[in-house]
């Protein structure tokens, strides 16, 4: 049986699809179309019928994809950007009757929430699970037994178009204060794994890194894309996306830091699996710490 995820998020609309068996999920193909939903939201506050349409339009090429490649379920999720457009529950219904499929926007919470699904999640000791996206940044850590996950309105788009608030910073420094003695970050999204895999690293002490971003934020953008073989969508937003991962390192004196190709549409495809093979999710309901 094939599924597919579909995670419509801020900076872009990316899809996997995987083959499952009831013991086992395997990736097969995937598809990332930057169409920089929040750009539009972060500046107007609202997804114009025009940007609409040009996701409408994308969602439309994967359903296609998903017929030709034979997907039996899929599930499509909708992140910051939507969740934060003032016209959200109307762009919701809209983009449902042209692609005839629900869409669910899902909160921050939950999008912190759903990194439990990755494979480590629970295994790593001291170790802080961190997806900086477009719009949001999501950390997820499991300790003594507890699943801790906050959501903060800080991401790398939010940043460039100079939307971020303080109060948000201040917030981010509060909650990050009760976990003073993790010291290696895992770093989910695109970001932090294409900046190391332009070092051809997949893990980096955080002295490195902090003296390597010093460098990229210095470049200009042509050099960026030259030097490191960064897509445009890339090269505009990386500095910024960094920036946060920068505040948690110095604030906790991390040691390392690591990326992870896992992703929302990885565990919202963890999720169906669970769901067509046991009939039941384990979604944590724990009170997450403020």
């Amino acid at each position: 049986m094939k599924i597919a995820s579909v995670d419509i998020g801020t900076n872009a609309v990316k899809s996997k699809i995987f083959k499952t068996t009831p013991t086992s999920i395997k990736y097969i193909d995937g598809i990332r179309s930057p169409i920089r939903l929040g750009a539009e939201v972060f500046k107007k506050g609202k997804l114009s019928e025009k940007k609409l349409k040009e996701l409408i339009h994308t969602l439309k090429k994967y359903q296609i994809k998903f017929i030709k490649d034979k997907v039996d379920q899929y599930e499509i999720v909708a992140t910051s950007a939507l969740r934060n457009t003032s016209n959200s529950e109307e762009a919701r219904r809209y983009i449902e009757n042209k692609i005839e499929h629900p869409i669910r926007i899902i909160s921050g919470l939950e999008e912190a929430q759903l990194i439990s699904f990755h494979p480590k999640a629970q295994q790593e000791k001291n170790k802080m699970f961190v997806d900086v996206g477009g719009g949001s940044t999501e950390i997820y850590i499991y300790k003594n037994s507890n699943h801790s996950f906050q959501s903060f309105q800080l991401g790398g788009v939010r940043l460039m178009l100079k939307k971020d608030e303080k109060k948000e910073w201040d917030r981010l420094d509060k909650w990050l204060n009760q976990f003073t003695d993790i010291k290696e970050i895992i770093g989910l999204g695109g970001n932090i794994r294409a900046f190391l895999s332009a070092h051809k690293l997949k893990k980096m002490k955080s002295d490195d890194f902090l003296k390597k971003y010093k460098n990229l934020r210095n470049l200009e953008i042509d050099e960026k894309i030259n030097n490191f073989g960064f897509a445009n969508d890339r090269a505009v937003v990386i500095d910024f996306a960094l920036k946060i991962y920068e505040r948690i390192i110095k604030k906790l004196d991390i040691k390392t830091i690591q990326s992870t190709k896992w992703g929302v549409s990885d565990s919202i495809a963890v999720k169906i699996f669970h769901e067509i093979y046991s009939k039941k999710i384990s979604i944590y309901n724990e009170k997450c710490y403020k």
